[in-house]
């Protein structure tokens, strides 16, 4: 039986952000603790961060900028959600960020239909959520969105089928979107460990191992790069 990474990498390239952006005009972001740029500013607010970003793409006449997965970052020491005295902090980004402006298509990367969705509010959190279930080759995985427009959810039903292409939901901005510059957290998972509507998406030291297991790389389906 083929493993899920092997039935990822044999498909062909998908896209979840409007494809009337063409891969030209995506670059590769660096939020890590190792990027010296964007430790010198410091950005400590949504708005902060919206500009360093968006001054990026600009300077770079990008449209989206994408990265993070398997990225240590000091970002999420803003909200106390991935903090626990009994357990190191919270700080490695399980999935892929996509970065571009409000209200940008979020797209299905394959055939599916909607597992789960909720608005999952408070500061840092994803805001509005949704998951998509998938199934390719007998192999059931999962597909979630994070940080999307509240009317991505508003009139959506669990078990709606959703086309490789079409669109599923909007990017949200920093008032519902969990107090982010706009973007989808876009993650492949496994085993859903019965989550609903919600999944971590960011990661302590000593879970790293199972979360690299549980959630491989978007950009195996993506191929951006």
């Amino acid at each position: 039986m083929k493993s899920l990474v092997s039935i990822l990498k044999a498909l062909p390239p998908s896209q979840i952000i409007d494809t009337s952006i063409d891969l030209s005009k995506y670059i590769p972001l660096d939020l890590s603790i190792t990027n010296h740029e964007l430790v010198e500013s410091k950005p400590e607010t949504s708005a902060e961060f919206e500009r360093f970003i968006f001054n990026y793409m600009e300077v770079n006449n990008a449209e989206v900028a994408y990265g993070g997965y398997i990225e240590g970052r000091n970002l999420y020491k803003r909200s106390t959600i991935f903090k626990n005295d009994s357990v190191p902090e919270r700080n490695i980004h399980i999935g892929l960020d996509l970065w571009a402006k409000e209200g940008t298509a979020v797209l299905s990367p394959l055939d599916g239909k909607v597992h789960s969705f909720q608005n999952n509010a408070g500061f840092g959190d994803y805001g509005p959520t949704i998951i998509l279930e998938h199934e390719i080759e007998n192999e059931t995985f999962y597909t979630l969105y994070g940080h999307l427009s509240l009317e991505s959810i508003e009139n959506l039903t669990v078990g709606t089928t959703f086309k490789k292409g079409e669109k599923i939901a909007s990017l949200g901005n920093s008032a519902v979107n969990g107090d982010y510059a706009p973007h989808v957290h876009f993650q492949i998972i496994k085993n859903l460990q019965d989550k609903w509507g919600d999944y971590p998406g960011v990661c302590n030291t000593n879970d790293l191992n199972f979360y690299i297991e549980n959630c491989p790389n978007p950009n195996l389906l993506l191929k951006i790069t």
